[in-house]
This record gives C-alpha cells, structure tokens and sequence, in this order.
C-alpha cells in the first residue's frame, strides 16, 4: 500500500494518457470506421474490394505489430512525424495506430447493424430518387447506428484496455510504461496492480451500463 500511495501521482499521471489515448481514438475509429462500411456496402466493387482487404488484414493483425509498423514502419523509416517533441509525436503514432486497429471492428459492428434494416427501406429510398449515399446517411446507417449501440459500446471498451499497450508503439507515458518503471525500480506490487484495475474499471464499467441502457432505450420492435 505504501508504493501505491508514494507512486500515486506519477500512476495517475499515466492512466490520465490513457484516458486520452481512448478519447481520441474512439473519435477517429468511429469516423473511420463508418467510411469503411460504407465502401464495404458500397455498389462501386472496387470500393468493396478495398474496404474487405483492410478489415481482414487489420482485424487479423496482432495490435501490438500495428503500433510497432506505426512507429518503426511510418515514424522512423518513412519519416512521418506528427511533431517535433519526442512524446508528443509518439502519443499521436500510437493514435493513430490504435484508430486504424479498432476501426475494422467498428466497421463490422456497423455492418451487422445495416444487415438489420429491411431490405425495403433502400429500396423504398431508390425508388423516390436517392443516391446511394444519401439513402446510407439519412436512412440506413441511422438505424445501424441504434442497433448497434451494446457492440460498439463493447469495441471501445476493448479500446480503452489496448491502450495499455502503447509501449509497442514507443509511447512511455501511460500507466502500463509507468507502472513498469515503478516495478523496475522497487519491485512488483500489488496493490499497485490493484489500483490499476480498480481505475480502468471505473472507466470501462459504466460505458458498458450506458451503452446497454441506451441500446434498450432505443430499442426498435420489429
């Protein structure tokens, strides 16, 4: 109890990282994401081809290996650079890894709720003259969105636990780094570990209560 109290703010520090690695990959992934299932859907093959090859390779890639191109691969070979303070770029390398790793699941959250829409409803928005993105934005992805609440609650949970592994990205800041380095410096604790999970269960628990509520609040009887 007496290195969790000592390491308190520094621990604090670090899952206050996380909290951001989270916001701002649950922001992008979810745009992301919904580009993606519309090109998946979309009439055009080539949109569908390019859509199905990026959820099948991300999905089924290892999320530490995405970091790890993102960083290696990009940052350092490629020489994409966010910002010229170390921490600052790294903190948005793995963003962006993180974003374009959970933006496949979202994308197939979001597919499974399109397949939910009766078939009658594009239909019925073709035969008054709308396009196919204008029957996917105003009609069919509203209702995808409302029956995939609970999944896509559910997927940024998973997010936000991933965030743990930003090291693989060469982001030393958030609360996995720093409990590392406290660990390398006095040895494992648990109750160290304990507050560690005790503060992400604060986080990802009541996005599970809100999602679910939410998706039986807008519950739609067919």
């Amino acid at each position: 109890m007496d290195e969790l109290i000592k390491y308190a703010p520094d621990l604090a520090e670090g899952f206050l990282e996380n909290v951001k690695l989270s916001l701002v990959a649950a922001v992008a992934s979810l745009i992301l994401g919904t580009i993606l299932v519309a090109m998946r859907v979309s009439p055009t093959p080539v949109l569908r081809a390019a859509g199905t090859f990026y959820v099948n390779v991300v999905r089924n890639t290892p999320l530490t290996l995405v970091l790890a191109f993102s960083a290696l691969g990009l940052s350092d070979q490629l020489g994409l650079v966010f910002s010229e303070a170390p921490r600052t770029n790294s903190f948005w390398i793995v963003a962006m890894g993180l974003s374009v790793y959970t933006a496949a699941f979202v994308c197939e959250g979001l597919r499974a709720g399109i397949n939910t829409v009766p078939l009658g409803q594009a239909e019925a928005a073709r035969a008054i003259g709308l396009t196919f993105m204008q029957s996917l934005s105003l009609i069919i992805l509203p209702q995808a969105f409302r029956a995939v609440v609970a999944p896509l609650g559910s997927v940024m949970i998973a997010m936000i636990k991933n965030t743990t592994v930003a090291t693989a990205g060469g982001y030393l800041a958030d609360a996995a780094a720093v409990m590392k380095i406290t660990f390398d410096t006095t040895g494992a604790s648990i109750p160290i570990f304990i507050g560690l999970i005790l503060a992400f269960m604060a986080l990802t628990m009541p996005i599970g209560y809100f999602t679910g509520w939410l998706a039986r609040r807008l519950a739609v009887a067919r």
